[in-house]
């Protein structure tokens, strides 16, 4: 490890001024982080401690909506009344992620930050990374990419987005709340996680010195026909090959509105709403979910060894599809 400045800010206005430098990064559960700091990936000159800021409130917000603080554990966040309630497509999707154990640690807040898990990325005896060494090369493009991105990715980096969670909530239209010295502002879900293109160092579209306060959910149209389906290669602890985050809204055996978004394809969670169209309007008698799926990965683009995620990510789609229409069919 290295030298590094520990503080513990006593409100959120003194957390926000000491992140005054590009070497100072948030602390929450650390289950990310910490093992970037100890690999030494991340070299944070100072870190701050943001556990008891009193960031980790869920509350319900008017018109239906509901609001996770940043610093809600992710098991908190699965078991809580009100998600399982309403969002159930998000309880899923956090259950599916880690280990107990991690997730009675890990945040809200920490979990959309979660940097890829890409083998190149990790380990500092590769030398050829651009995530870690912008212009130093991409050793995965022709090395070992069995897991990396089939959608969305550039000569810079194939890498994929990790998190469970964050599937769910682009499938959910969900808004993060950030704040900085400079005040406040509301990012959706859709373009807080960036494509790789010429700066894959750069995971998400926030500013240094922000930091996430909480995430906005809307009022739930996804509460009774849902399903996350998430495919491993092994049943616990390991990050998806592929996985897929469905909502459904039926009123009479018909379609009213569809989401669909796919992880582990992509540097960012990706959402395939022209394909989730052509589901809008069917009933589900004659909603043709092979078709989506075809849409869904219309512009895949695999590598030398991760071709087989095409046809994975097309039949994930058709059964959770499947599932999610099971109750209603």
């Amino acid at each position: 490890m290295f030298a590094f400045e520990y503080i513990r800010p006593a409100t959120i206005e003194a957390a926000l001024s000491a992140a005054n430098n590009n070497q100072a990064c948030f602390i929450g559960g650390g289950t990310n982080l910490v093992d970037l700091m100890k690999g030494g990936i991340e070299r944070p000159a100072r870190l701050i401690d943001i556990n008891h800021l009193q960031l980790d409130a869920i509350a319900e917000l008017p018109g239906g909506g509901l609001r996770l603080g940043s610093a809600a554990r992710n098991a908190d966040v699965a078991n809580h009344a009100l998600v399982r309630q309403r969002y159930p497509l998000l309880s899923q999707a956090l259950l599916a992620g880690a280990s107990p154990q991690l997730r009675n640690m890990a945040t809200v807040g920490g979990n959309l930050m979660q940097r890829t898990r890409c083998d190149y990325f990790v380990d500092t005896g590769f030398a050829h990374c651009n995530k870690r060494t912008p212009g130093s090369g991409c050793a995965a493009r022709e090395g070992y990419n069995h897991g990396h991105a089939i959608l969305g990715a550039s000569a810079q980096c194939v890498a994929v987005n990790p998190s469970d969670m964050n599937v769910a909530l682009l499938a959910l239209d969900a808004i993060i709340r950030v704040r900085s010295a400079q005040g406040d502002r509301e990012i959706p879900i859709a373009e807080f996680h960036r494509l790789p293109g010429e700066q894959p160092e750069r995971d998400t579209n926030m500013n240094p010195g922000e930091l996430i306060i909480a995430v906005d959910l809307p009022p739930s149209r996804f509460a009774q026909n849902y399903y996350y389906l998430k495919v491993r290669e092994r049943a616990s602890f390991a990050f998806a090959l592929v996985s897929v985050a469905v909502g459904l809204d039926l009123k009479d055996g018909s379609i009213r509105d569809a989401r669909l978004a796919l992880g582990g394809v992509a540097h960012k969670p990706w959402l395939v709403q022209d394909a989730a169209t052509l589901l809008s309007g069917k009933s589900l008698q004659h909603a043709d979910f092979h078709a989506v799926a075809t849409v869904a990965l219309k512009d895949a683009r695999p590598l030398t060894q991760n071709a087989y995620k095409i046809v994975l990510a097309k039949n994930a789609i058709v059964r959770a599809l499947r599932r999610a229409t099971q109750e209603a069919a």
